[in-house]
């Protein structure tokens, strides 16, 4: 196999990144990839390659764009903090205080940092879905305000996949008067250069890459007998095939739409690892971002099947997943895309790339790269 050719940059220090991310292409791991990292708010690595296509035919460029799946939920869960930091949302409040329709059905007492923290019961939809339902915001927050919890909210995390980026969202909305990604796209990505979107206007299509779906069989929910799992993964069915389209591009899904890059992604989240403050502007304050260390809950996923930290809207070190640092939070995406934030070292590092494997939350071609940067750091 020819070697790929990297492009972008790596400080000296952190060498030992662009070796590991050679070698994910040079197993065969890889299509088209991109990896960031920030330390102190400095970019010290930006570096991507391969082909934005299965063919082979669409070079990744510097600005090539994917669909980055539950990786999208950093930048919601941000959306949401912010609002917080200013005073708009109060996490302890009743869901009900900024959307009165959603306390239908014993759900009056449940709260907003519940819903930030995968433990509200609503980890899917009663009503029977087809995909388009995903593109129809009004249709699927009113479902959700509609439905009993699955669970006792509160005494159990189960991942909300898809649901969480509607529940957040709609509280967002109702806030602000602004759907969620306007209020993503006005307040963060802009302000921070980021080339990141939820919901993409169709200018930017040419600029997408291809996700290639995981291997036949081992596609989210495939082979599970749960019927939470079942529900939340066929409840519409999950197609990795629908990003290629413009109705899931162009939609507002908060949970699982965001279309940008490595880079996008750890401008943004660079935010969280500094203090507040990037791209010369201080967006939070120091506590605002801190907040999200708050443990919410821990135990074993409903959903996911595995041991859990969930914070103010992120995973939090601990639970399956080791991180050099305590105070890390992190998120991945449904293939492999994933964002780590260190607030002990003031560092993000972020992947993204389009052939998906069969993971829900980040795979070893991201943690590879990341045991090269965390060696580099410590040495």
């Amino acid at each position: 196999m020819s070697k790929v050719e990297v492009h972008g940059f790596v400080h000296d220090k952190y060498a030992p990144v662009r070796a590991a991310f050679e070698s994910n292409f040079a197993t065969g791991q890889e299509n088209g990839a991109a990896f960031c990292m920030t330390v102190g708010g400095e970019m010290v690595a930006d570096i991507w390659a391969g082909s934005a296509d299965e063919a082979g035919t669409r070079p990744w460029e510097q600005d090539t764009i994917v669909n980055v799946y539950s990786t999208t939920k950093t930048m919601t869960a941000l959306t949401a903090l912010l609002l917080a930091d200013r005073g708009e949302l109060d996490f302890a409040a009743p869901v009900a205080r900024y959307w009165p329709e959603f306390a239908a059905n014993g759900k009056a007492d449940v709260t907003v940092a519940q819903l930030m923290s995968h433990s509200a019961g609503l980890s899917g939809w009663k009503e029977p879905l087809v995909r388009e339902d995903l593109y129809d915001w009004e249709k699927a927050t009113s479902l959700l305000a509609a439905q009993a919890p699955y669970w006792t909210p509160g005494t159990a995390p189960g991942y909300h996949a898809m649901t969480q980026g509607f529940l957040v969202g709609e509280v967002v909305r109702r806030v602000t008067g602004m759907s969620l990604g306007t209020v993503f796209r006005k307040e963060l990505a802009e302000p921070l250069g980021a080339d990141f979107h939820i919901g993409l206007p169709a200018t930017e299509d040419h600029r997408v890459a291809d996700l290639t779906p995981p291997p036949p069989g081992s596609g989210i929910g495939q082979g599970q007998s749960d019927p939470l799992v079942t529900n939340m993964a066929s409840n519409p069915p999950i197609n990795p095939l629908d990003t290629r389209t413009r109705a899931w591009r162009g939609a507002e899904i908060p949970a699982a739409g965001g279309t940008g890059n490595a880079r996008s992604v750890a401008a943004v989240q660079t935010v969280m690892a500094n203090g507040g403050f990037a791209n010369g502007k201080q967006i939070l304050s120091e506590a605002g971002c801190r907040k999200a260390l708050e443990l919410q809950i821990e135990g074993n996923d409903l959903i996911l099947g595995i041991p859990v930290r969930y914070g103010m809207g992120f995973g939090l070190a601990g639970g399956a997943v080791p991180f050099p640092n305590p105070n890390t939070i992190y998120w991945g995406g449904y293939g492999g895309s994933l964002v780590v934030i260190d607030m002990d070292a003031r560092a993000t590092y972020a992947y993204a790339m389009n052939k998906m494997a069969a993971t829900t939350t980040g795979d070893m071609r991201a943690f590879t790269i990341l045991m090269a940067a965390w060696g580099a750091m410590a040495g």
